[in-house]
Formats: structure tokens, sequence, C-alpha cells
């Protein structure tokens, strides 16, 4: 899913928050939420290539396509959608119902209804392995249901009741690939696959799960269009999840959604051409920026002696036919020499992240984002670059935070 997590406020600097400079001394730097401001200089170097105009008579009516299961998802967006999986290889589309929705967080909603029923006599338990995507449980627990409620860490899930796990692949926070853990009868499982694209991970396989989430937050870059899309194998469980959305929203936006087809389908066009310095191909920058960054963060942690990170296997991506390793959108940032609380520390030096309480977690990690701007991301290294003088100085650097 998204790496907003219910976004409360700005906390970043105002010269951060307006666009403009964020190398201030005193500028809080936010890499809590995972806001992928870092593609903006792709899609600025294309220029109007993705522009499209909305004259004021067209999409006037609720409807797309009454035949289709999610009968206001566009055409267009359907076709690009399935497209750009084709072009990828991330997932099967084929016998796959797709339905549209704001963001995978509203998918996510929609999952829970469908899976479950008014006549079940008790709550369905919903669960995902830790460290997992900190706002499962406050979307899960929101409205209390009778439905469904959040029960916490999939190792821990020892129950002889029906249950929907949640797997996220790559993990967020922890960028590692997975699999189910709960392995009991009665269970579904729900694949997030928000972050299973080239820039992030190897591509291995075109997966086939019963139901596969998907947005364009990570895919593209796109998080203010808020639109996600869910591959559903069962007709009847789309279906379920379409009237969710029917009575939650009346639908999803045709603007966002045909400016997102637009989007989607340049990227796929572009895709084919990979290795091309003619192709302009998303994936590629984004992978090339990505791996640059997880460099420079690696030898400086390496220096610092403070911080651990994980380390990711040497694989094949099917995708751009080389070995490589995962380079996540998120640093899952572990301190070392006994320091309790590493989001403190960091926000101690002004750099706000998000500690590992949150994701059912130790609080001596904390995720950091890989995909803000540039000038972000520089002001972040050398502020680590400042915990590891004063460690090498005193080596009492807020040793005892809790």
């Amino acid at each position: 899913m998204g790496g907003t997590d219910q976004v409360q406020g700005d906390r970043r600097s105002p010269a951060a928050a307006n666009g403009g400079d964020t190398r201030d001394r005193n500028a809080v730097i936010n890499l809590d939420h995972g806001d992928p401001t870092m593609y903006e200089s792709f899609w600025r170097n294309l220029g109007d290539e993705c522009t499209f105009v909305i004259k004021g008579y067209e999409s006037l009516s609720y409807f797309s396509n009454p035949k289709n299961p999610c009968w206001f998802l566009e055409p267009s967006l359907e076709e690009s959608i399935k497209s750009l999986h084709g072009a990828v290889g991330n997932a099967v589309t084929d016998g796959y119902s797709i339905v549209v929705g704001t963001g995978s967080s509203q998918l996510f909603q929609a999952v829970l209804y469908a899976l479950t029923s008014h006549d079940q006599r008790n709550q369905i338990n919903v669960v995902s392995a830790a460290p997992y995507y900190s706002s499962y449980a406050e979307i899960t627990d929101l409205v209390r249901s009778e439905l469904y409620k959040w029960a916490g860490d999939a190792h821990e899930f020892d129950k002889d009741e029906p249950y929907i796990e949640l797997v996220t692949s790559p993990n967020n926070p922890s960028g590692v690939i997975r699999g189910a853990v709960v392995n009991h009868d009665g269970g579904i499982l729900v694949h997030d696959l928000a972050y299973y694209w080239p820039q992030y991970t190897p591509i291995t396989s075109s997966l086939e799960f019963d139901i596969m989430l998907f947005t364009a937050s990570k895919c593209t870059g796109h998080a203010g269009s808020r639109i996600g899309w869910a591959l559903v194998k069962d007709k009847d469980v789309a279906k379920k999840m379409t009237k969710f959305l029917e009575v939650s929203t009346i639908g999803v936006s045709k603007e966002s959604q045909l400016r997102v087809a637009k989007i989607l389908q340049v990227v796929a066009d572009r895709c084919k051409r990979f290795g091309s310095p003619q192709g302009h191909n998303f994936f590629e920058f984004g992978k090339s920026l990505l791996a640059k960054r997880w460099e420079i963060l690696r030898e400086t942690v390496k220096k610092a002696q403070m911080f651990t990170l994980p380390k990711y296997p040497l694989q094949h991506c099917n995708y751009t036919g080389d070995v490589t390793q995962a380079h996540p959108a998120f640093a899952w940032i572990k301190c070392k020499e006994g320091i309790k609380d590493c989001e403190k520390l960091l926000r101690n030096h002004k750099i706000l992240t998000r500690g590992g309480r949150k994701f059912g977690s130790d609080p001596g990690f904390a995720r950091v984002s890989m995909i803000g701007r540039e000038e972000e991301f520089k002001m972040f290294i050398e502020r680590l670059s400042v915990i590891q003088m004063f460690n090498n100085g005193d080596g009492n650097e807020n040793r005892n935070l809790d």
C-alpha cells in the first residue's frame, strides 16, 4: 500500500512544505511519509507527453461500463493496467477482474468487506507478519466493524478461527520479499504488491494470487491522483468489492482515472525499451536513482558504525535481464550499541522517521523514506554523518534514549 500512513498535517519546514530549498541547517526533514517526490524530475522532462484535456461535456455519467463487474472502471485505465503488467511481467491479468479504488487503502477496506459475511457468527481476524505496514491496524479497526478485527502479528496468531492474512511483498517497511506465515484452515490471503515494480525489487515471476493490490502512488509516483487497482480472480469477490466502493463513494473520479490511464500507458510503451538511451524508461530512471541513493546510504552507515541495514540477495530480474538486488522505497534502519529508540535519536537531529513500534516491531528500528526530493536525501546523509562524528567524538551520542 501507499506510504503516507494516514498523514496528519505537514511537519516539514515552511520551505520544504512549499517545495523550496530545504538545505536550511534548522530545517526538519520529514522522511516519515513515503511521498514519492523523487519522480518529479522524470515527469518534468517528459514535458506535455502525459497531458490530456477533459472538455466540459465529457465524463458526466456515473457509469463507465455497466457490463463490467467494476462498472465505474474507465476502459482506458483497464487497458493501460493490462498493458503495463504485460510489459513488466510482474502480474497476470488474464482471467482477473480489475477493481479501481481511491488508492489501495480504500481497496483494502473493500477487500475486508468482500471477504466477510453478515451471516458469520464472529469477527474474522485480520493479521500480517511483523514488521507490518503501519496503517493496517488503524484501517481495520477504524469503524469498529462487527465483520472483522485486527489481530496483530501473523507470527503469533494461533487461534483455530477464520482469518485474513495480509502479505505485503516487497514488505513495507523492510523491503524483503514475503510469503504467507499462517498455515491454518479457513484462511484467506490478500497480497499487497504496491512495491513489486522493477525500480524497487527484481521481478522474478509474474504473480497470480487470488487478490493482488497495486497503486499508482508507488508505481509511477502519482500519489496525488489517488488511484489504486486490485486484480481479483473471483468475480463474485470483485462484485462485492465494487458494492463497497459504490456505497461509500459511488465510484472513483473519472478525471483521476483518465490521467492515470494516460500515464500508465506512456510508462508501458516506454518500458518495452529498457536500456535504450532514446527510451526514457521510467523504471530504469527509478532503479538508477534508488541504486545510487542506497549505495550512498550504505557507505554512510558503514562509516558511522551506529546503524545496520537489511541485506538483500542478488536475484535475476526477468524484466531487466540482469542480476540485481532490491533497492526499496524505505530504509529499515536499526540502531546499534544499546540505543533503545532509533526514531528519537534521528528526531534529535531533525530527521523525522517512523519508529518500529508502529510496525509491530522493536523501537530500535526506524523506517526512512528513500523516495523524497534530492535535497532532502542529501540533508539526511549529511545529518547521519553528523551523528557519526558525535559517536566518534565521545562514544555516547544519546546512548540511553528510550
